[in-house]
């Protein structure tokens, strides 16, 4: 049975390439003539913002290592968006930042906001702490693997009045323009008029990441059965985005080994994201509070207008992804433990495929579709 409960403009301004590394498949030919094929870049839109408007901001000014920096805070940010800040000026990690003189006392915790603070414009504190160096790290160090942790994903469908509050959230409305307009899309494979969109979890989605990061199968063997399958049954209706919560070096190289990339296969990935087009959100559950990251597809909404909440599925093994999004979720089982006979034997994709084809054959718009019920049904 399909699990969805509980587990884990055209206007193209500028032409780059693709920066795969070479790499010839003997039974689908060179990746590299494939991948290094011409692909468009979409420039950020410059988008209305009229929920912005009573944002309040503050200047605050710190040293660190002797200069002096400054930097603007919305109200409705948080200390660990404070935190974040400090080190994309110092590159000076959270773990190792000493802000010392901006509050009496210990600095308060993640999820206190901005506002809370009290602080005067032109608040003057000091930062202590060694920066990070750029070096690339072995992809075995765990910064690098995904969120895999299961034990406070929340299923946001069935708690309608925790989406809103999300939806709400004056950060989270800015965070989602702000990525907006950072993002600069990779168009691998063109879009095509009248086709929905599929956004696709790669990490224990559709592949167990571990024994491939590590090394200890071969990529085709960390794949969940029958993946290319999957993909090809669903191609004729929708148009593919892979969204990882990976860094795009690995991911990149995940997917050219597994054959979704470079290969003749009869599908098409139209484009990729990764961890860089996801925020924290903050939550409180069960009177704790708990941060984790989202996939906002309103991102890409405001990218490719011809999408929305009407044509868009995704689908992960992490419910929380779906927190700004919930009704565009579908869930499934998270793929571990691959090469074993129950891995082996798993059936989810096939299951997934065939929902997927009939919502999109007897449903000219998804906005209101359950999604956790149609699935169990039709599976």
């Amino acid at each position: 049975m399909l699990s969805v409960t509980d587990s884990q403009t055209e206007n193209p301004s500028e032409v780059v390439t693709s920066n795969v590394p070479p790499t010839d498949d003997p039974e689908n030919g060179s990746v590299e003539a494939t991948i290094t094929e011409t692909i468009m870049v979409v420039e950020e839109t410059n988008l209305p913002d009229p929920e912005l408007a009573n944002e309040q901001w503050i200047k605050l000014n710190f040293a660190w290592s002797g200069k002096p920096y400054s930097l603007s805070m919305a109200e409705s940010d948080r200390v660990f968006d404070l935190k974040a800040a400090l080190q994309e000026q110092t590159n000076v990690p959270p773990e190792r930042q000493k802000i010392l003189g901006l509050v009496k006392g210990k600095l308060p915790s993640d999820e206190v906001t901005i506002r809370d603070l009290k602080l005067s414009i032109g608040k003057k504190f000091t930062l202590i702490g060694t920066p990070e160096g750029h070096e690339i790290k072995d992809p075995s160090q765990l910064e690098f693997l995904p969120d895999v942790v299961n034990d406070l994903d929340i299923d946001f469908s069935s708690d309608p009045k925790a989406a809103k509050s999300y939806q709400n959230d004056q950060r989270n409305i800015r965070k989602v323009k702000e990525h907006t307009e950072r993002l600069k899309v990779n168009i691998i494979h063109p879009l095509r008029e009248g086709k929905r969109l599929l956004v696709l979890d790669i990490d224990y989605t559709i592949l167990d990441t571990k024994p491939l990061t590590s090394g200890a199968l071969p990529p085709h063997e960390c794949a969940r059965p029958r993946l290319h399958e999957f993909l090809e049954a669903v191609y004729e209706h929708y148009d593919i985005c892979i969204w990882s919560q990976t860094s795009w070096i690995w991911l990149e190289t995940k997917l050219v080994e597994l054959g979704m990339l470079g290969g003749t296969r009869n599908y098409q990935i139209s484009f990729v994201l990764d961890k860089t087009c996801m925020f924290t959100v903050f939550s409180t559950r069960e009177g704790k509070q708990y941060k984790h990251s989202v996939k906002a597809l309103q991102i890409i909404w405001n990218h490719f207008p011809h999408y929305g909440p009407h044509n868009t599925i995704h689908v992960d093994d992490l419910g929380r992804n779906f927190a700004l999004n919930p009704n565009q979720g579908l869930k499934i089982s998270a793929f571990k433990d691959a090469h074993t006979p129950p891995a082996m034997a798993d059936r989810e994709l096939e299951k997934v495929a065939r929902y997927l084809v009939h919502i999109a054959n007897t449903h000219g718009d998804f906005t209101n579709v359950n999604h956790k019920v149609s699935s169990e049904v039709s599976a």
